[in-house]
């Protein structure tokens, strides 16, 4: 689910596939959605990598396609896999920030989610954030950008990471909620691996049926 707090007022929203505009509305002046004036375009991303069990056969996926995407890493598996982070730079792809430790930000100080932040910024040179789980306050959004981040949030989660998704089930929410401008999101994690490596090469290649052309988030 989705948990907003603010100013000690939580708000809960049951977690779907594609947020509401009430939910997004809240998040002033983040990315959930990035339609171009002359083609479909959709925005591939990935969230809590890299690591050595998933990272690199995605890599070789989106290889295989000539697609380029936006990997979100988690500072700690930087640390670790140094040697994996640096392949998604030198394959064409970006990378973004999503906390050194993994942290919901709604959980912690603001101060906290904002050092946590500035951990992993030491090991990944990007001013692209996401905020793991889509959990942190309206607050932190707003120092998150002041401090110069652009916080991407998305348009469509595939639930990957979900035991309680089959992999034709994740397929079937990117033919379902994909739309012009969609930013998705995949995960390159050991609990979303088998759906992963399922939905991802259907995806892509349904996509590309559709007329989609795929970007990589800007900034």
């Amino acid at each position: 689910m989705f948990i907003l707090v603010s100013h000690g007022i939580i708000l809960h929203t049951m977690l779907i596939e594609q947020p509401p505009v009430l939910y997004r509305s809240l998040y002033r002046n983040t990315l959930w959605r990035i339609q171009a004036a002359d083609r479909k375009t959709v925005y591939l991303t990935f969230d809590d990598g890299p690591i050595p069990e998933v990272t690199p056969w995605v890599l070789d996926c989106l290889d295989h396609y000539g697609v380029k995407a936006t990997f979100f890493c988690v500072g700690d598996n930087v640390r670790k896999y140094p040697h994996i982070y640096r392949q998604l730079p030198e394959r064409g792809h970006k990378t973004g920030n999503h906390t050194f430790n993994h942290v919901q930000g709604w959980k912690h100080r603001n101060s906290f989610l904002l050092e946590n932040t500035a951990k992993a910024a030491a090991l990944i040179d990007s001013r692209l954030f996401r905020p793991p789980h889509g959990h942190m306050r309206v607050e932190q959004n707003m120092a998150l950008q002041q401090t110069g981040y652009q916080v991407v949030m998305w348009d469509v989660v595939t639930r990957d990471y979900s035991r309680y998704m089959t992999p034709e089930k994740v397929f079937q929410n990117v033919k379902r909620y994909t739309r012009d401008g969609s930013i998705l999101v995949f995960h390159d994690s050991l609990k979303a691996e088998k759906n992963m490596k399922y939905a991802l090469p259907r995806a892509i290649e349904w996509l590309m049926a559709e007329g989609y052309r795929f970007e990589q988030i800007p900034g």
